[in-house]
């Protein structure tokens, strides 16, 4: 018996990184899982290696119509959702004085914007399945500071979690936030960024980075029925540091 059994969940920005690792978890716990990405070549190759229990679609979270096909779709070929996890997000390391209006707006869009499109799509299908989870991938930087444009998008993702909560927990949906720290994920590893993240691991309390699969086991929790009481909440893995 997988801890998804019979579940139907919808995860963004699953081609790769932690997104992927979601997917694979997810299906590896039985649930049947729409991943979407505008990675389509990475996106068609998770999906052919995964097998029937997935479906790839290409899709900008930032636009409405996009949303509309998601959840026409995993209803069409899986039925009503039960589970979304708003993963996908971008970063843009610039100070406020070189970060262009452009820039900041289009990192709002893709961090802000599209976890209130996401949302917004599918409550009527969860309650079509009698209600569902809803987990929203913030930041530590949600919590604490960090660069401009991140962090305000980050911290604006955790308060849609507590308002969505209020508002959908009397239709049996439960909305919670998820707040990494840092992560061994392909864009944090890269050459260019390898050696600072080393040196950041030391000052971190267990003295190294997450690998992906410990944040997807905390979503995994999160979308099962184990965490059945929790809502409007802050989970919170970065092995201490907004501890320190």
């Amino acid at each position: 018996m997988g801890r998804l059994d019979g579940k139907v969940a919808v995860i963004t920005g699953g081609a790769r990184g932690m997104g992927a690792t979601h997917v694979k978890t997810f299906v590896a716990e039985g649930a049947k899982v729409v991943f979407t990405d505008i990675l389509e070549n990475e996106g068609k190759a998770l999906a052919s290696e995964l097998g029937e229990n997935v479906k790839f679609i290409k899709q900008d979270v930032t636009k409405a119509v996009d949303w509309e096909t998601v959840v026409t779709e995993a209803e069409e070929t899986f039925g009503p959702i039960n589970i979304l996890v708003n993963n996908a997000g971008i970063t843009m390391a610039k100070s406020i004085t070189d970060l262009t209006e452009q820039e900041y707006r289009r990192i709002v869009d893709i961090n802000q914007v599209s976890v209130f499109l996401g949302m917004k799509a599918v409550v009527p299908s969860m309650q079509k399945a009698g209600g569902g989870s809803i987990i929203n991938i913030s930041s530590i930087n949600g919590l604490v500071g960090g660069a401009v444009g991140y962090t305000d998008t980050k911290f604006a993702v955790r308060g849609m979690t507590k308002a969505a909560a209020l508002e959908l927990s009397h239709y049996g949906i439960r909305v919670n936030s998820v707040h990494p720290g840092v992560i061994e994920t392909p864009m944090v590893v890269q050459e260019d960024t390898k050696a600072a993240v080393e040196e950041f691991s030391k000052f971190i309390p267990v003295k190294r980075i997450a690998k992906p699969v410990e944040v997807s086991n905390l979503v995994l929790y999160l979308a099962s029925d184990e965490s059945s009481y929790s809502t409007g909440s802050e989970f919170v893995v970065d092995g201490g540091i907004t501890a320190q």
